[in-house]
């Protein structure tokens, strides 16, 4: 008896890939189509799509029944992407494909009535898993093979119907492999550092922020331009290098959230989230756990406005993914891990009406003593000893506002930046990290060394201002991002003396 041919496809669980073998099968019973493997309902209904797409693709179908088995049994399969496996898994039922062409080959893709190839989700991550595993090419949506030769060292064949697939593999037609190209666009600037009015320490922590990658809280009136100098930091991040790129299309090609004609995230995201997000929404989650906001942030900022507004669950649900840059979903079906390395910047009102303190003489203060305490209460102190920096900012003043001197542009400010990055990456590269806040206590003790004065300093401030012990190391890392600005390879007095300005004296 012969033995059906193996076909070879990727499944996806998470950012994680897992060899799916696919047999097909003819029997001499009444017609039937069956798929068995733990097919999800999307899979099960393969069954019309295969049938009617190798019909109309002019290939013969079995008589009888037809069994596919796609193999672990006791993996989930999910989504239309053994659509056309399973199809050529039939088709080579008929001995029109070589076997030794199956071999060495991943086929995944879905398939229309009429037989043309569909694009999929997480193309990336599938190429990127076929080539660890060793096969030598991979059959893809046409529209897919932008993002799919991202990965080098890896034959791409993009197909754009189930004949062409056919054809590629019995050696009728050579394929044309797609170019690969990844350049870092400069990102464009939706705000300009120069065009915002004065808050010179604010634009000084956003920079600190931007070259280190420290979380930050702004803190002030409603008009005292949060929202705005927020919007600005992208401007002035680090470029992305080719790594940072990969990880973030990832992710982004999961969810099917890459533009069509863009196969490659080049600029750091920006997710800015409403106070009515759920707290799946922003770390993810679903039957098949899907990356959340604080995923989609990683590499990049994510905003938090208003961010006492939030529900209190919501906040917390922070905590975890900030201190360790990661996020573990764990569902029925099992956990997925997703990464999750973002610079938060939030913004809040000092009161409920938020002009508590104001300095503007017509906008007094209206809430009790109980409603500013429990509203400022709403970010945990745990929350809060995450923030590297605490910034109360006020409105601008009219002089201020009026004069037309321009302050230094983002892109001046972007190459101070640049400058910084490349120092912490050069002094971190035998370590997982590339930023001075994503550093654990062991790398900051062995790094972030202050002076003598310096660490006097600290010491008394530790007593001051009632430090926790991960209030004092993200201060030590503060105060080296502010060295590494300033090129200085010694953390000294003043570079502690500025951190500590930035830190809030309860945490």
């Amino acid at each position: 008896m012969k033995t059906p041919p193996k076909i070879y496809s990727i499944e996806l669980c998470g950012l994680d890939g897992y060899l799916v073998q696919i047999e097909a099968d003819k029997r001499r019973n009444l017609p039937a189509f069956v798929i068995v493997g733990l097919p999800d309902p999307a899979v099960k209904e393969a069954r019309e799509r295969v049938h009617s797409a190798i019909k109309n693709s002019g290939f013969p179908f079995p008589r009888g029944k037809t069994i596919v088995n796609l193999a672990p049994a006791d993996l989930k399969k999910a989504g239309p992407r053994y659509d056309l496996p399973i199809a050529i898994g039939i088709i080579a039922l008929f001995d029109v494909i070589p076997t030794e062409e199956l071999e060495n080959t991943i086929i995944i893709g879905e398939l229309a009535l009429d037989g043309s190839v569909r694009p999929i989700n997480g193309i990336l991550s599938t190429v990127e898993f076929a080539k660890k595993k060793g096969f030598k090419k991979i059959i893809v949506p046409a529209k897919n093979a932008g993002e799919a030769a991202l990965i080098s060292d890896i034959a791409i064949i993009p197909v754009r119907t189930l004949k062409e697939a056919i054809q590629h593999l019995s050696g009728e037609l050579c394929p044309i492999p797609p170019t690969r190209s990844i350049v870092a666009d400069r990102c464009q600037i939706e705000v300009d550092m120069a065009n915002i009015k004065g808050q010179a320490q604010a634009k000084r922590a956003l920079e600190i922020a931007a070259a280190g990658g420290h979380n930050l809280l702004f803190n002030g009136a409603p008009g005292a331009g949060k929202t705005l100098m927020a919007k600005a930091l992208p401007g002035i991040l680090p470029t992305m290098t080719e790594e940072e790129m990969l990880e973030v299309t990832k992710i982004y090609s999961i969810c099917g959230l890459l533009p069509g004609s863009q196969p490659l995230i080049t600029k750091r995201p920006f997710r800015s989230i409403h106070q009515t997000a759920s707290a799946v929404s922003i770390v993810g989650g679903g039957n098949m756990p899907m990356p959340g906001e604080i995923s989609l942030a990683h590499r990049g900022v994510l905003f938090m406005d208003e961010i006492a507004e939030f529900p209190k669950v919501v906040l917390e649900v922070l905590r975890q993914p900030m201190e360790n840059q990661i996020i573990t979903i764990s569902r029925a079906r099992g956990s997925l891990t997703y990464p999750a390395q973002f610079i938060l910047i939030a913004a809040m009102n000092p009161c409920p009406c938020g002009y508590l303190n104001s300095e503007k003489t017509d906008k007094i203060c209206t809430c009790s003593a109980y409603q500013i305490q429990n509203y400022q209460k709403r970010l945990s102190g745990p929350l809060l000893d995450r923030i590297d920096i605490h910034l109360n900012i006020s409105p601008v003043k009219h002089d201020e506002l009026t004069n037309d001197t321009k302050a230094e542009s983002s892109e001046v400010i972007q190459k101070r930046i640049q400058k910084a990055a490349d120092i912490q990456k050069r002094r971190l590269q035998h370590t997982v990290y590339t930023k001075n806040g994503e550093m654990d206590s062991e790398w900051t003790k062995k790094y972030c060394v202050p002076n003598i004065e310096g660490l006097q300093l600290l010491k008394c401030a530790i007593q001051e201002m009632g430090l926790s012990a991960r209030g004092y190391y993200r201060i030590l890392k503060l105060a080296r991002t502010i060295a590494d600005l300033e090129e200085k390879e010694n953390i000294e007095t003043a570079h502690i003396a500025e951190a500590l300005q930035y830190r809030n004296k309860t945490t």
